[in-house]
């Protein structure tokens, strides 16, 4: 038996002192409200209401536990709003990925301070953000999703390759893999790993990788999952690698970036679960799938541009 829900049935009828209103006020029908009431007095062992008269009176069985009923549903609703106050004020965990613009990520948690939300946001790989959203330890979360799924992608973000390579990187901008070729004569250890970062390691995602290396002529295992996004930056501006990444995280590190035509290496994102429209637009320019650079006059060093 739902007491709640009986207990409520019983009030309604005592203060409209009907079975026809009550069951209109609750929404039900009469006979289901009937029954309810029915229910209640054997749970509670006595009858709660005398029906020998044309109006219905309150017994005085009932009249002693009325104050009780009514006790237990104000509680109930003091507990609703409680709950509905705590739910409105906790703290939104929001998970990206580790390589996001940090000025980007400040506007997010400052729009969300506007509209009273209270934001956190935790860098976690895509395996991880996945986990930590079934988990329930992550309230909001990008979560990877196949780019050619365009039905189910918030957000679509190209990669490239970025290295400590002259301005311009070959061909203007432009990588062919046929251009990462080891050199002849060349130690087979002297071309910089391929690498990716923990974000991109993903079966599907490092398979399709490995497969357009092949194609071109290189080798496989030139393919390398680093541990860490700060560890494949450091290889990166060492020499020692070339970073698979979005074009804003290469400028804002002062590396040179270039496209991939020969592969459609992107990423996919979708906010889950959905979310308001607001900041779908905020993390997009955080993961940059909006990429609008300028350049800093005063340290030189390259920021997203997000138009207000």
């Amino acid at each position: 038996m739902d007491l709640f829900v009986h207990l409520e049935t019983f009030v309604a009828v005592t203060e409209e002192q009907s079975f026809s209103r009550a069951a209109d006020l609750l929404g039900i029908a009469q006979p289901l409200l009937s029954r309810r009431i029915k229910t209640l007095e054997r749970e509670l062992g006595g009858e709660l209401f005398d029906r020998s008269r044309r109006q219905i009176e309150i017994t005085r069985f009932g009249s002693l536990l009325l104050p009780h009923a009514q006790d237990v549903l104000r509680r109930v609703e003091q507990l609703r709003n409680v709950a509905r106050s705590a739910q409105a004020s906790a703290v939104q965990v929001l998970g990206v990925p580790p390589d996001c613009d940090p000025p980007a990520l400040a506007r997010v948690i400052r729009a969300a301070a506007d509209r009273g939300v209270a934001v956190s946001v935790r860098e976690l790989p895509a395996l991880a953000r996945s986990d930590a959203l079934a988990d329930g330890s992550l309230t909001l979360a990008l979560v990877r999703v196949p780019v050619d799924a365009a039905d189910s992608a918030d957000l679509d973000v190209p990669l490239g390759l970025a290295g400590a390579m002259p301005r311009g990187g070959p061909g203007g901008g432009v990588a062919h893999l046929e251009s990462l070729r080891p050199r002849r004569g060349a130690a087979s250890n002297a071309d910089p790993a391929l690498l990716v970062t923990p974000e991109d390691d993903l079966p599907q995602f490092v398979e399709q990788l490995r497969r357009a290396i092949a194609r071109a002529g290189l080798p496989e295992e030139r393919v390398k999952v680093a541990s860490s996004t700060a560890t494949a930056l450091a290889e990166t501006l060492a020499g020692t690698g070339l970073l698979l990444c979005t074009e804003q995280f290469a400028r804002r590190n002062q590396v040179t970036w270039v496209r991939l035509p020969d592969i459609p290496v992107r990423r996919g994102y979708q906010l889950a679960p959905k979310a308001p429209d607001w900041l779908l637009p905020l993390l997009g320019a955080a993961v940059g799938s909006v990429p609008e650079y300028r350049q800093d006059a005063d340290d030189a060093r390259t920021r997203l541009a997000v138009q207000a």
